[in-house]
């Protein structure tokens, strides 16, 4: 499997020609709103505006609801750690989204989720060895972007193992993601040239 992903991740090729369309804004060049939502930013997140929030900036009161958003789905969500980083890794996938997976590869492993599970998914396969929870968000994940739709027996299963609010959680990660790996894909943000890239499937 690593064997295959490293040669998969040689064929990765797009992203790092594409022009960025909307890069960091000076502060010298930013507009009232856009240094007050910097600052907010930096105040809450305690990092400068990164990754997808440097195109949002364009849009200062948008990309503070979309930090607002993103602040409970990524330290509040009732979903295990791991699934929802699964979940992330999942909608990157589907968008081939770089910076979204550059950002939340590492994490994933870190919140506990399997090495060989995150590269089965960057290869756009069903990973083996999932656990419970994590097949069951696999597949609502993988079912809600092919079909657009959730099934009965998929969203039984999901509430279930998570409950009401796990259901909402989870489609609640899909979709912000979705969203944010639309800004970075209509913006051309780069990835990281050092690190790792997302195999361009079929």
């Amino acid at each position: 499997m690593r064997k295959a992903l490293a040669f998969a991740l040689l064929l990765a090729a797009g992203p790092l020609s594409a022009q960025d369309r909307l890069p960091p804004i000076a502060p010298e060049q930013m507009t009232p709103e856009q240094k007050a939502a910097a600052q907010i930013f930096l105040e809450t997140r305690k990092v400068p505006v990164f990754g997808p929030f440097v195109p949002l900036l364009r849009s200062p009161e948008l990309m503070l609801d979309a930090k607002n958003m993103g602040d409970y789905l990524r330290y509040k969500n009732s979903l295990p750690p791991a699934v929802n980083e699964m979940v992330i890794l999942i909608t990157a996938r589907e968008w081939t989204q770089q910076v979204e997976w550059q950002i939340h590869y590492p994490l994933a492993l870190k919140a506990g989720l399997k090495q060989s599970i995150a590269d089965a998914i960057a290869l756009g396969r069903h990973p083996d060895g999932m656990s419970e929870a994590e097949e069951a968000a696999w597949q609502f994940s993988t079912e809600i972007h092919k079909t657009r739709q959730v099934s009965d027996a998929t969203y039984e299963r999901a509430k279930k193992l998570f409950g009401e609010q796990g259901v909402i959680d989870m489609a609640g990660t899909n979709g912000y993601y979705d969203f944010l790996a639309i800004t970075l894909n209509t913006a051309h943000t780069p990835p990281d040239p050092g690190k790792p890239l997302l195999p361009v499937l079929p």
